[in-house]
């Protein structure tokens, strides 16, 4: 007879919902900063309106599917891959923009950089939360 509770793979997969759900807040509340305020936070961080409001349009589409996912029971490993992925690839993109393209503000670099970092270590604690997941169902 097993000890494991019939509830195990839920509360096992809970860690990595709870992460995906972060994930679709945070993400949902800067797509609808930048929508909503791209005029002055455009002024204030010195990156162009329009961008932010394509920057906008994107997160909000992107924060609606992490939070399908992360309404899932169980969410699918390609799907969390996909989003860790693209988690990796917005850090990497953030700061080569920086780099390479963009003149921000004194404040308007400082967010690019912790925005960069904070969805970059979102991504691996995902992973890790992913990982967790997968060694319980084995």
């Amino acid at each position: 007879m097993s000890t494991t509770p019939l509830t195990a793979p839920a509360r096992t997969g809970a860690p990595l919902r709870r992460l995906l759900a972060l994930d679709a807040v945070v993400t949902g509340a800067n797509a609808l900063a930048y929508l909503a305020l791209s005029g002055p936070l455009g002024r204030f961080l010195g990156i162009g309106s329009g961008l932010l409001l394509g920057l906008g349009a994107f997160l909000a589409v992107y924060a609606a599917g992490v939070g399908l996912l992360a309404a899932r029971p169980h969410p699918p490993t390609a799907g969390v891959r996909g989003v860790v992925e693209a988690n990796l690839a917005w850090t990497a993109a953030s700061l080569l923009a920086l780099a390479l393209w963009l003149s921000p503000t004194t404040a308007g670099a400082v967010w690019v950089v912790l925005q960069a970092l904070v969805v970059g270590g979102l991504a691996l604690v995902q992973h890790q939360a992913l990982k967790a997941c997968q060694s319980s169902q084995v």
